[in-house]
């Protein structure tokens, strides 16, 4: 279970790791490279803590007779993250010098979604949620470097398969998020009631849906607006693979 841990800190060490290599593209004195560097990747690590510490608390534990916490952790850093971009413009100027392929090919730590269906089969957690989350979050981690190289090398159809692997993976994590929040004990549970989903709000799993599922849905919305960004780019691809 310490998995879930270790892999939100090594995604956190790969993002600021890809952060100075971004800020290394961008036309800035090397003074403002140096705070931006420094701003963002103290936000990115005190981001973690404070999802950490709740989770460590049992801040976002489920029961059957309380109103469900999970959706504070996991909607204000959507909302603030997309808030950030249009008012940091050292934000923005990272998210536009970052290679889209390192955007895309970071989010291979989805492939961490196996530890549901682990947990599906020790009995610990209900299929409702599991499988559909397992196997969604494996098949976008896994297929995460593959488009990722797709759009590097300029492959044909790259254009189509990276807006697709966008949407997939929003779409992975609707539905998780759904299935997680109706399997969990609370008043609104419709799913698993042979087996409630516990372990979702519980240390440390819940780390996965107030910290990971946010920064997944931030990246896949960085991707998207790259995309939508350099339309002439995209177009000209196109024509190539076509």
């Amino acid at each position: 279970m310490n998995t879930t841990v270790i892999g939100a800190v090594a995604v956190v060490a790969v993002l600021i790791f890809g952060l100075h290599r971004a800020l290394n593209l961008v036309k800035l004195p090397a003074g403002d490279r140096r705070r931006a560097f420094w701003s963002i990747s103290a936000l990115l690590v005190a981001w973690f803590f404070a999802a950490l510490l709740p989770v460590w608390l049992g801040f976002y534990q489920g029961s059957p007779t309380r109103i469900p916490t999970i959706q504070y952790g996991l909607l204000p850093p959507i909302a603030v993250g997309v808030a950030l971009f249009w008012r940091w413009p050292a934000l923005r100027r990272v998210i536009e010098s970052a290679p889209q392929e390192g955007i895309v090919s970071v989010q291979v730590y989805r492939a961490l979604g196996l530890i549901f269906l682990v947990l599906y089969a020790e009995g610990r957690l209900p299929g409702a949620f599991a499988l559909p989350a397992g196997c969604g979050d494996v098949l976008v981690g896994l297929l995460a470097p593959i488009v990722g190289i797709a759009v590097a090398r300029q492959w044909r159809g790259s254009v189509n398969l990276l807006r697709a692997w966008n949407l997939l993976g929003i779409a992975d994590l609707v539905v998780a998020v759904s299935t997680g929040f109706l399997s969990s004990p609370s008043p609104f549970q419709m799913l698993g009631f042979d087996r409630p989903n516990e372990l979702i709000g519980a240390f440390p799993l819940a780390m996965i849906p107030v910290f990971l599922v946010p920064l997944s849905i931030l990246l896949h919305l960085a991707s998207l607006e790259k995309l939508r960004q350099s339309p002439a780019r995209y177009r000209w691809m196109a024509r190539q693979q076509a």
